[in-house]
């Protein structure tokens, strides 16, 4: 049976490198993008060529439909997936606790709380072994930002990732009898289009001097740890927090 793997957010940066490694290493890959058609289009084009097999699906992750009409659509293009990789995500607009609004928190909480939620209750439904499925595994992405607070910037995007953590944790417990590990990499200061998308296209460099190995992670590194913890070499792990930040 072919390995069957969903990556949510896989047109860019950290989800497009997981989606490629995972292709490279045989996974039939079914990713979703929000709005860069272009880009999950490329990545798919690309895989193609290499000879394996993709797919892209928009999706709205703050919507349950949707999520619900992602599964359909991979049920019937490659079979029920053995694999989840949580990336899509969103920090929201930058700012201190005090300037929060609630349209931001419903939105921040909604895609990077909710939607894993429900991206894994669904997995389940597939992957479980009480189920008649075959077992799975689950990564979440989650970020540094949970144990350091976000203070004074995205306090409102690290407590929804410390609530993915909780979930993860939590998952883990529950699944593990039921052929299901859950884990989650938690990146650091890594090279992606996010901070630029956010207004702050010097905030890796402003930010370097923090890092003990001094130097800014690429996306490739977080994807070989996403692909490890999915493989059978971690076949005795779940619960896990691994972080992907040069010791910061």
């Amino acid at each position: 049976m072919r390995e069957v793997i969903i990556v949510t957010g896989g047109s860019q940066g950290i989800g497009e490198a997981v989606a490629r490694l995972a292709a490279a290493r045989g996974y039939a890959v079914a990713l979703t993008y929000q709005s860069n058609r272009s880009g999950a289009d490329a990545v798919v084009a690309d895989i193609a060529e290499a000879g394996g097999k993709a797919l892209a699906v928009q999706a709205e992750m703050a919507d349950e439909a949707s999520i619900l009409a992602l599964y359909r659509t991979v049920d019937q293009a490659f079979g029920p997936v053995t694999a989840l990789v949580n990336n899509a995500g969103t920090p929201g607009p930058m700012g201190k606790i005090d300037t929060v609004t609630t349209q931001t928190l419903d939105t921040v909480l909604a895609v990077n709380v909710r939607a894993p939620f429900l991206m894994i209750r669904e997995a389940v439904a597939r992957m479980a072994t009480d189920r008649g499925g075959a077992g799975g595994a689950i990564v979440n992405i989650s970020s540094r930002a949970a144990e350091l607070g976000g203070a004074g910037e995205w306090i409102h995007y690290a407590a929804s990732k410390g609530a993915l953590e909780s979930l993860t944790i939590g998952a883990s417990k529950e699944l593990a009898l039921r052929g299901i590990r859950v884990n989650a990499v938690s990146p650091g200061l890594i090279q992606t289009g996010l901070h630029a998308r956010a207004g702050l296209p010097d905030r890796l460099t402003r930010l370097i001097a923090g890092v003990p190995m001094g130097r800014i992670g690429s996306t490739r590194e977080v994807a070989n740890a996403v692909l490890w913890l999915l493989s059978p070499e971690a076949a005795y792990i779940t619960g896990v927090i691994v972080p992907v930040s040069g010791g910061r």
